[in-house]
This record gives C-alpha cells, structure tokens and sequence, in this order.
C-alpha cells in the first residue's frame, strides 16, 4: 500500500491535479478579497445577475430608478444592487474587463450582460444611438490570451442574447443590429488609415475595448455572459469621431433606454427561471 501511494505521488497527472486545486483555492481566496475591495460592496450585497458598464452615470441611473446605494465611490469601481441584480461601472479597456469577470467568480454570477458603447464602423447604415447585438467578437485586444489560445472564438451565450433580443422587440419595439464587432486595445486609431481599411476587410459591424475579452474570459471561467452595445459616435470619417459635446449628447439621448433594456433582459431570466449556460462546462 506504501508503494501504491508513493507511485500516486509522484504521478504525474496526479501532481498537475492537485496543483490545479490548489491554485482554484488560491484564486478563489484572492477574488473573495478583491471584488469587495475594489467595488466596496459586501460579498453578501452581490446579486446573481449581473450588469457591467464602462461609466458612473449608468451606477447612479440605475440607483435613482432602484432606490439602490452606490458603493465604492471611493474605489476603482462602483456598484449597486436592486433585487438579485447589480450594476458595476468596472471603468474602460480589455485590462479591466478581464480583471472584473475574474472578480466575479467570487459569487458565480448566472448571467453577466455588458451594456457597452462602441463605434459603429457602417457609415451611412449605422447612426449614433443604434443598439448592437453582437453574435462574435473578433480578439484584437491582446488580454484574451492570457485566458485561452487565439483559435478560440469569442462568442456570447445564446439564450442570454436571446432574451436581450426579445426584450428589445417585444417590450420596447425596438431595432437593433448584429454582427461581429472588433475588440482592440488601441484608442486613439481613428487617424490610421491602415486600421480602418482593415476593419473594412473584416466587415465588421462595430469596434469597442472590451467584449472580446469579456466572452473569452467568462467563458473560461464558465460563466455566462453577454452584451448589448450603444453605438456613441461614427468614427470612419473625420465628422463622425467621438467629441466630448458627442458623447454627452448620446448619453442624455439614448442611455436611459440602453440600461433599461439590459435591467429588463435579466427580469425575464429572473422571472422566468431561464438558465442562460448554453452548455455544460
């Protein structure tokens, strides 16, 4: 017996099993740490549906119409929780979008949607204030490796844009677009010529900094995860790139239907008992 359990001990497979559990263990003590630190917010404040978004303002709407406190002021990021559903504002770029889906593993979400603001990239189509729904990602981020290899698509669980679909239709008889939208980690490209000629070859219908990474990541986390993009500016010609007038005009114009939306896609799993994994993990 001895013998058998000094061989099980030096296995290989063994070895990788039990350095894989203690590095889970080792990640799950450090994001049970960290998500309240960096948000302010109880563990126990958590809901298990999940609204992410890249500014402040959609915290404090979504606290005003919830009669929700605002945690973290103070903090990196800022949360709020009405029912079993909390907002947090985790800033901008593929960095933290990966660093909150890793935090949110403290709780294990059931659905995680990004109301996120992209540029449309379809002039004379898209228009600022269109909704997008995207059906892939396309990584150009960079971050998404550290989670899995490149030929990984980045893709959102079905059933959770299904009911973002629906909602968008049946409740508020609205349109929206699909398509791939192209995730980067650069911000300032919309004078690069090159860059734009090459989002043209890949026929993309929009460009942000963090749904790429927000799917890969929650994937390999096996969580899931969704995403409802504004589009907040045109920037393949000059007239069309983002300003900071532009940008506030879209917000006061069309923010209040974008968290709408997201809030009430995640109603309808909640009240529906829907599950959005579209597989096993």
């Amino acid at each position: 017996m001895d013998d058998l359990l000094e061989h099980l001990s030096l296995d290989p497979e063994y070895l990788d099993s039990k350095n894989d559990q203690a590095e889970k263990a080792l990640k799950h003590r450090i994001v049970k740490d960290w998500l309240p630190r960096y948000t302010g917010m109880p563990l126990s404040e958590f809901g298990k549906y999940i609204l992410l978004v890249n500014f402040s303002t959609y915290v404090k709407m979504f606290a005003e119409k919830y009669s929700a406190k605002v945690h973290g002021e103070d903090r990196p990021m800022q949360a709020a929780t009405a029912g079993d559903i909390t907002i947090i504002n985790f800033g901008i770029g593929s960095p933290n979008a990966g660093l909150i889906i890793d935090l949110l593993e403290a709780i294990k979400p059931k659905a995680v949607l990004f109301l996120g603001k992209c540029g449309g990239l379809k002039t004379g189509k898209n228009k600022v204030g269109d909704l997008i729904l995207p059906i892939a990602a396309i990584r150009g981020e960079g971050t998404s490796n550290d989670y899995l290899p490149k030929i990984v698509p980045a893709l959102p669980a079905f059933a959770l844009q299904k009911a973002v679909s629906t909602t968008i239709r049946d409740d508020y008889e609205h349109d929206y677009w699909t398509g791939v939208v192209y995730t980067t980690n650069k911000r300032v490209w919309e004078h690069r010529e090159d860059f734009k000629q090459k989002l043209r070859d890949l026929r993309c219908i929009a460009i942000d900094m963090e749904t790429a990474t927000i799917f890969v990541a929650a994937f390999k986390n096996q969580m899931p995860a969704g995403a409802l993009l504004l589009v907040s500016d045109m920037p393949m010609t000059i007239e069309g790139i983002k300003t900071e007038a532009g940008d506030k005009k879209a917000s006061g114009q069309f923010a209040d239907i974008h968290l709408a939306i997201g809030v009430d896609s995640l109603l309808q799993l909640i009240n529906k008992g829907l599950t959005v994994k579209h597989l096993k993990f």
